[in-house]
């Protein structure tokens, strides 16, 4: 295995500094999921971080932007009924690039 650079930073200093940016961020300890994130976002400056942890992967995410922080979390309903939660990331997503565009214009 080789180590392999880190795109985020050219990403977003250099090809794509108006882009509406977004990381993923997944750990096995809670404890330091969301600092991580945070971290990422005073790091690379972009606009938001999906952060989770690996134990609930498929029902709990933070969405984390440098103002704050959402939990999107799919109940035991919406867990039987075979909803993901990728389709709440993605809303949710959705409608932040829809007001960083507007913002931008």
């Amino acid at each position: 295995m080789k180590m392999v650079p880190k795109m985020l930073s050219p990403l977003v200093k250099d090809w794509a500094p108006k882009a509406f940016i977004i990381s993923f961020k997944l750990e096995t300890d809670p404890s330091i999921v969301i600092d991580r994130a945070r971290n990422a976002l005073e790091i690379y400056r972009h606009q938001v971080v999906v952060a989770n942890i690996l134990e609930s992967l498929r029902s709990l995410v933070v969405i984390i932007t440098k103002d704050s922080e959402t939990k999107l979390l799919l109940s035991e309903e919406e867990l039987e009924k075979g909803i993901e939660i990728e389709e709440k990331i993605v809303d949710d997503l959705q409608s932040r690039h829809t007001a960083f565009i507007d913002d931008k214009n």
